[in-house]
């Protein structure tokens, strides 16, 4: 009762309330109408007269049940504090900006603000449980209309951009399996947890660490996860290289990580922040300072003076910074407001959201030498316009179904760019069927798709000594072949990337 009283003293009563929803269909002078006040049970669809109602009522209901199921499920958001938190956010302006392109409401501005979509949310709540079906009921106006025209352009670029992997993957022969790079090493393994405190972080730093219990070769891997993900994606990255020797840090990056998407579901604490795109480049170097400075219960000779740092998603893109990328706002002020740029792909809503923090997030570590990234969200970020970006050498692996970043524009396009101002050493692989989460690996797992690879560019990394270094005439960091994959086909295109043309 409370909180209906706050929402109608907030919010004035709208004269009317949407009522239904019509989708403009592509090629046809007609509309699909939904009304709202059908979605209540599967009798109403049945009795109404909406578009809907009469190809429920054709099929006998079959359709009927499962759209009212939709419309009334609880949504994520139960809290209206999780609303606050989220709705001032430069993730959800960007997510707001990307919806507001697919339609409008008679009775909204063409850009809904945070201010009004929290009124919104405010009078959907006085009714009872957050559903599909309330918050639309919620907003004023009459009717909403939804392009679906302008859906299919959305959806057909997205097509476009993952279609590019499949052109540079002809003719291409994918790497083989070769055991002594896929299979399990010779040495047993432990796992460890601990905290590390750090300064610029109020609590400790979560690190997982794996390494052999006997006969580590002294070289240290760092793994960067991504966002709302945790270390426990990639331990099998870690358990197969520990295997082989190496010793392997995980931290839990916790401004983004799972426990900050429960918290932030829960109304707790904001969408990550601008911020964590410094503060991460920053847990990793703090790991590398404890391992220097004997903190983290290491035996005697690890080589902290060269490193390789692996990264999925956002844990790549903190991969690709500690090698030397600087993060620009030169893209992010041209391009984050364009809706029609035909490289834009939901990744740029991430991307866009850190613009405030850009020019503090310059934070490579002269220490990592080598850096695998995988899937990193990065068109935006870095000016590849100026050569060299990196300082260490870089893997960079992409999902040819990856359609949270796909390979298009945020692989191929800045990878061509570099490959065309110099030849440093630089590598790209297509993963054939991978999407964005399918390439990682719990511990139990044994290592995933990728596990012939990174250890082979990891073996190839510390193998080189200071041929390791990008340049002209850069000696390769994989071996020929053997770093392929019995599930996923992972080929090596970068020599076709300074010739290639969208």
């Amino acid at each position: 009762m409370a909180l209906a009283l706050a929402a109608a003293i907030a919010v004035p009563p709208p004269a009317l309330a949407l009522e239904q929803v019509e989708l403009k269909l592509p090629l046809l002078d007609t509309t699909f109408t939904i009304r709202l006040a059908e979605l209540r049970d599967p009798r109403a669809l049945l009795a109404g007269d909406s578009d809907l109602a009469e190809l429920d009522q054709a099929t006998r209901g079959a359709i009927g049940q499962r759209m009212v199921e939709l419309f009334n499920t609880p949504l994520p958001l139960q809290s209206l504090d999780v609303a606050r938190q989220v709705a001032p956010s430069p993730l959800a302006q960007q997510a707001l900006l990307l919806l507001s392109s697919l339609g409008g409401v008679d009775g909204l501005p063409a850009e809904v603000s945070s201010d009004t979509l929290l009124q919104i949310l405010d009078r959907a709540a006085g009714r009872g449980t957050l559903t599909m079906l309330g918050v639309l009921q919620a907003i004023p106006g009459h009717t909403a209309t939804v392009d679906v025209g302008k859906g299919l352009f959305l959806l057909q670029r997205m097509n476009g951009q993952l279609r590019a992997a499949a052109q540079l993957q002809e003719r291409e022969t994918p790497a083989a399996v070769d055991p002594a790079l896929a299979g399990p090493g010779p040495l047993p393994v432990r796992r460890d947890t601990l905290k590390l405190p750090v300064t610029y972080r109020p609590l400790p730093l979560e690190v997982v660490m794996i390494r052999p219990s006997q006969q580590a070769s002294g070289r240290l891997v760092a793994i960067s996860h991504g966002l709302w993900d945790g270390p426990e994606s990639f331990e099998g990255w870690g358990r197969h290289l520990a295997s082989h020797g190496y010793t392997v840090l995980l931290p839990r990056h916790p401004g983004s990580d799972r426990t900050q998407q429960q918290d932030m579901l829960s109304g707790k604490v904001p969408p990550p922040g601008p911020a964590e795109l410094r503060l991460r480049p920053l847990d990793i170097s703090a790991l590398i300072d404890a391992a220097a400075a004997g903190q983290l219960g290491l035996p005697p000779g690890v080589n902290t003076g060269s490193v390789v740092v692996l990264g999925q998603s956002w844990g790549a893109t903190t991969a690709l910074q500690l090698a030397g990328a600087r993060p620009s706002s030169q893209q992010l002020k041209k391009r984050c407001n364009d809706l029609q740029d035909p490289q834009r792909n939901l990744s740029w809503v991430l991307q866009c959201s850190f613009l405030d923090a850009i020019d503090q997030a310059a934070l490579a570590d002269p220490r990592v030498r080598a850096v695998v990234a995988v899937s990193p969200p990065m068109a935006l970020l870095f000016a590849a316009e100026t050569s060299p970006v990196f300082q260490g050498r870089v893997l960079l692996v992409s999902g040819s179904r990856d359609w949270v970043v796909p390979p298009g524009p945020e692989a191929i396009a800045p990878m061509a760019r570099i490959a065309r101002q110099a030849k440093e050493g630089h590598r790209l692989i297509l993963a054939s069927g991978g999407d964005h989460f399918n390439m990682g690996s719990t511990y139990d797992q044994g290592g995933g798709p990728l596990r012939g690879l990174l250890l082979g560019w990891v073996n190839g990394a510390f193998a080189a000594g200071p041929g390791v270094a990008p340049g002209v005439g850069a000696p390769s960091l994989l071996p020929p072949d053997g770093w392929g994959d019995g599930v996923l086909s992972l080929t090596d295109v970068s020599g076709r990337l300074a010739s290639w043309n969208p």
